[in-house]
């Protein structure tokens, strides 16, 4: 139900705003394109491809931890992955498709505030009170996501497959496709996940998610997020398996800190 309006806008109104609205969208993705496009080369070597390298903080921290704890001294077995391009036009439909996809991560809060514009004079004053804190803390979630997924997440998968191998005879490849297929894949996955507090606290403030389901369910949850940090990381390292599984757990707990407290006459 939309809120009380002095004038009823018409249709060709509300078709005019929308297409304002997917100007200015289109407009931010497009500066933000541009510039990723500008900068790539150098987010390639240093950023995207960073967890192709034995140097990558995660890498290096779970190597000295296991050394410090194990003592099992020697080198560790070098690491290092130089994706190969296949197809003639495989880099520059990569440095194009990077560029949009970073262009989006880039301007996804313009995205959504200009989505809210376009909802907003439709909806009542209760229903837009604690509106910019939801959106500052979806913005948070979304972005801290992306970081996990970075700099936990995806490095443990793609160091597992790149050095998984069926027989000693097969030499493994990985091709530039494959490899950002998996990185956009993992990072928009990590992304969504964590928006998962903020999915918890609207169904709790409309009465459809109550606190007790995540103290109900607490011993569930454990078990399924240590079979999908399993599945995710099935190295057999337990560093690696709880770098995984300790971050969806404490985002299992904080979604039910953010459930609202029953009332005592729901107790």
């Amino acid at each position: 139900m939309s809120a009380p309006q002095e004038g009823e806008m018409g249709f060709w109104e509300h078709f005019d705003d929308l297409r304002k609205v997917l100007f200015r969208i289109g407009a931010v993705v497009l500066g933000f394109g541009i510039v990723a496009f500008i900068v790539m080369p150098w987010l390639f070597d240093n950023v995207i491809l960073w967890p192709c390298r034995a140097d990558f903080p995660l890498y290096r921290g779970l190597e000295a931890l296991s050394s410090d704890i194990f003592a099992t001294g020697g080198e560790a077995k070098p690491f290092n992955i130089n994706p190969v391009s296949i197809e003639l036009t495989t880099q520059f439909f990569i440095h194009m498709s990077a560029s949009c996809w970073l262009a989006v991560v880039m301007g996804f809060p313009f995205i959504i505030y200009f989505l809210w514009t376009f909802v907003a004079p439709g909806l009542y004053e209760r229903e837009k009170r604690g509106a910019k804190k939801v959106f500052l803390f979806g913005n948070i979630m979304f972005y801290t996501g992306l970081a996990v997924g970075y700099f936990v997440v995806f490095p443990i998968a793609v160091r597992f497959l790149a050095e998984y191998t069926l027989s000693d005879k097969i030499e493994n490849l990985v091709s530039l496709e494959s490899y950002m297929d998996n990185f956009f894949t993992l990072m928009l996955i990590m992304g969504l996940v964590f928006e998962l507090p903020l999915v918890a606290w609207m169904l709790g403030r409309i009465g459809l998610l109550k606190r007790g389901f995540f103290k109900r369910y607490r011993r569930h949850a454990i078990v399924a997020l240590l079979i999908l940090a399993g599945i995710i990381t099935p190295t057999g390292d337990p560093f690696s398996l709880f770098a995984v599984f300790i971050p969806l757990m404490a985002l299992w707990e904080f979604s039910a800190r953010l459930v609202p407290k029953p009332e005592p006459e729901d107790l």
